[in-house]
């Protein structure tokens, strides 16, 4: 509708926007008036001007005439200032209802999409002084970002740009980069990746241009079954890690903690660590197994090893030859009452001679295994340390003649001799 009008004010000029139009009148019942009188002539249609194509930006429609609609759109990085659709509006003087938007290149925002662009503002003129702009990155769970910069220009060292692999600005840093050098390709392990920009107030230059996409963060493989060992670790995502552990008795060949890495294919950041009997070595612990190397299979030719265990001083070793398949005439498993070979033995055995219990003295036992044989065998040596033998004062006391001392074991243990103070002159 061009317009309702009534009473005794004439109306302004009117334009249609179409070769017909359409007049009512109407009048009730009471009072008469003189009416109206009105002329009209044909015009042609004019069209309003051809709007500007904002710079970064594109226009769609090409039909300008009264009521016509052209619509705008931003490229990849910049956000519409204004109003996406304008329409050409009636008059003696064609015009639109709005002006045509700008597309900008914004301080920081919101980004979900699952591939993007990120450009500092006003790229690609130079970028203002002293901003802080903080982009979100937002991808749903189980995708990563990969970034990668197409342009990067910044004042070194004053101006930077950092991206942080999670939403926070104490998450891990994954680079901080400025001068003019652009970086590598980067890839986030979180489905949320956070882009820091920072301006100071000296120079400014055109700054950066990076590019995101999202890829799936696929599981490392399964490192189970672990032999002779256990696994640690809730998950194998990228980013996720892992810790390995040996059951007594082993040693761990590798890495402890492996962490899963990003890329096309996942793998670990390190070979899969392995859980092996070593020839020899300290063992410092309150009990556990010594097993012969390659346990649970047969030792190879030529071994000559020596273990040395040492339990808390104050407490003894007691020894447990649970296992002794050895050659009777070319191995043999020697044990000292120390940490020297200088020390008392405790006996030599082989499998003929096995002894499958027995106690040293103090808080140290060495043990010496040496493979001559042809042939290979396996052992396994338990080692505890169930008693205290003596429980002196917790003050310095001297000792004469007719002085006694306590002696008490602990808790289910028993005294392997008559006293363990015949270890001592009373």
């Amino acid at each position: 509708m061009l317009g309702s009008f009534s009473g005794t004010t004439v109306p302004a000029l009117l334009n249609s926007t179409s070769n017909q139009l359409y007049l009512h009148f109407y009048s009730d019942i009471s009072v008469s008036a003189a009416g109206f009188h009105l002329e009209y002539k044909t015009v042609g249609l004019s069209s309003c001007p051809e709007p500007a194509v904002p710079s970064n930006g594109v226009k769609s429609g090409e039909r300008y005439l009264v009521n016509d609609v052209v619509s705008f759109q931003c490229e990849p990085g910049y956000a519409l200032q204004g109003h996406a659709h304008i329409s050409c509006m009636p008059g003696t003087v064609r015009r639109w209802n709005y002006p045509p938007p700008l597309c900008i290149a914004q301080c920081g925002g919101a980004v979900e999409e699952m591939e993007g662009v990120i450009l500092s503002p006003g790229f690609p003129g130079n970028y203002p002084s002293n901003m802080d702009c903080s982009w979100k990155i937002a991808l749903p769970v189980g995708f990563g970002a990969h970034i990668q910069f197409l342009n990067f220009s910044t004042e070194p060292n004053h101006d930077f740009i950092e991206i942080r692999n999670g939403p926070y600005e104490t998450s891990r840093m994954m680079g901080r980069f400025s001068g003019s050098e652009l970086p590598s390709a980067l890839l986030s392990t979180s489905h949320e990746t956070t882009v820091y920009f920072h301006s100071d107030h000296s120079q400014n230059r055109p700054g950066f241009k990076l590019e995101y996409q999202a890829y799936e963060l696929q599981e490392c493989p399964d490192p189970e079954p672990f032999a002779n060992g256990i696994v640690r670790g809730a998950g194998y995502n990228v980013g996720q890690s892992v810790t390995f552990e040996c059951l007594p008795g082993y040693q761990l060949m590798g890495h402890p903690v492996l962490t899963c890495q990003h890329g096309t294919n996942r793998n670990w950041d390190h070979p899969l660590p392995r859980c092996e009997v070593p020839c020899g070595g300290n063992v410092t612990s309150f009990n556990g197994t010594v097993y012969s190397p390659g346990y649970p299979q047969p030792y190879a030719s030529s071994q000559d090893c020596v273990w040395l265990i040492t339990v808390p001083i104050g407490h003894g070793v007691r020894l447990n030859l649970s296992l002794l398949q050895t050659e009777p005439s070319g191995d043999f498993i020697t044990v000292w009452d120390g940490p020297q070979q200088t020390a008392p033995q405790l006996g030599v055995f082989t499998r003929t001679l096995a002894k499958k219990m027995m106690h040293s003295s103090s808080n140290q036992v060495l043990l010496k295994f040496r493979h001559e044989a042809a042939t290979g065998g396996i052992f396994a040596i338990a080692f505890s340390e169930p008693c205290v033998y003596l429980v002196w004062p917790s003050r310095k006391l001297d000792y004469f003649p007719a002085s006694t001392a306590a002696q008490a074991c602990m808790t289910l243990c028993t005294f392997s001799h008559s006293s363990p103070l015949a270890l001592h002159l009373w």
